[in-house]
């Protein structure tokens, strides 16, 4: 089997990042996620605390560009984390990449199949409580204040619109069949597409 990337986009609470990481679990890939940014911090002797802050946000208020390059802290994360990604994919390393705009960083990338994980409202507002032990407002403000976060995000760095199918090969409602029977009726539709391509 050849190079194969995942890139998986996400509504709040649809349980898109479990279902990331049982795919890269059952493909024994390397998934990335916010750990990408503990590696780049490393490597750049920053901390981490600080690049976490502001990941997966758009810039904010009046930025200075110089020669292409951006005064703004959401822009610095949002480029190093696009390089990372593509570094990664150059390196010939099959992976799966969660949210950080992947299906559009890596849109020409033949080896690339992009996957977005939506859900009904009462499954996630459900999953969120379960999972945060909220009540169910508090859930639900949660769900919405994330998702705004991560389409303003996507919006603003890419050009298909979040959430959009056109920009995805695959797109799935999680409330259907539950995290678990998803992330398995996905790994064995990629396993059947995967063994097309070889």
């Amino acid at each position: 089997m050849g190079q194969f990337i995942i890139s998986v986009g996400r509504e709040y609470g649809s349980g898109g990042h479990e279902i990331a990481s049982r795919l890269a679990e059952q493909f024994n890939i390397p998934m990335y996620d916010r750990n990408m940014l503990d590696q780049m911090a490393e490597r750049n002797g920053i901390d981490a605390e600080d690049l976490h802050k502001h990941e997966e946000m758009k810039r904010q208020g009046l930025v200075r560009t110089v020669r292409g390059h951006s005064s703004s802290v959401q822009d610095t994360i949002a480029k190093l984390q696009f390089d990372f990604i593509r570094e990664k994919a150059e390196s010939g390393e099959s992976f799966v990449v969660v949210g950080r705009c992947a299906e559009n960083v890596l849109r020409d990338n033949p080896a690339l199949i992009s996957l977005f994980i939506r859900g009904d409202e009462a499954a996630k507002t459900e999953r969120i409580c379960r999972l945060y032990k909220l009540n169910k407002i508090e859930a639900k403000a949660k769900m919405y204040r994330h998702d705004k976060k991560r389409k303003a995000y996507h919006n603003y760095y890419s050009k298909m619109k979040w959430g959009d199918s056109r920009g995805y090969d695959f797109c799935i409602n999680s409330s259907l069949m539950g995290v678990e029977a998803t992330a398995d009726a996905l790994f064995k539709m990629l396993s059947e597409f995967l063994k097309t391509q070889e």
